[in-house]
């Protein structure tokens, strides 16, 4: 993994099928590697997770899976989601309790998103020197770190492009 490096930007116009396919086959290949199950409702959820850059809640995904005539009890998303993210495929993003598909999941890493506060799209980026100083700090003053999540807000491109359509 780079220092600091934000993948092909989601904010500009691109493939979302070329970003569920990958995401697939990175997950077929993580779980067949760590002989773990990617069961239907597995990969379900992470395809739905996918396909826009939206973070998604758990009553989202909930609601599409129903509808797609897979069981729709909340534990069976729930525990979709408990697997997808201790295999490191997703991001939970604690300010809108809902989930991002994850940029580099063969690589154990902090999330940092970009989130835009109008259209609601998420970018994941990478910054390990972040990390770095974050832990250095926090060890310096004895505490341990357990987890951690940084989350900026703003506009992405197009709304800020928007937004200076509006002004004018």
């Amino acid at each position: 993994m780079q220092n600091s490096k934000v993948a092909e930007s989601i904010f500009s116009q691109h493939d979302h099928q070329h970003c569920i396919d990958q995401a697939l086959a990175a997950a077929k290949e993580l779980c067949r590697q760590r002989k773990s199950r990617l069961t239907p409702v597995r990969e379900r959820v992470l395809e739905l997770i996918w396909q826009s850059h939206l973070p998604l809640g758990a009553y989202q995904l909930l609601n599409q899976l129903s509808q797609e005539g897979f069981n729709s009890a909340p534990p069976t998303v729930y525990r979709a989601l408990d697997f997808l993210l201790d295999h490191g495929l997703i991001h939970r993003i604690a300010s809108l309790n809902a989930f991002i598909g994850c940029n580099c999941p063969q690589d154990q890493h902090h999330g940092y998103f970009l989130i835009c506060r109008d259209c609601g799209s998420a970018q994941e980026i990478e910054a390990e020197e972040i990390s770095s100083f974050l832990r250095q700090n926090a060890s310096a003053a004895g505490f341990k770190v357990e987890t951690e999540t940084v989350e900026l807000s703003g506009l992405c491109p197009q709304c800020q492009n928007r937004s200076q359509q509006d002004d004018q």
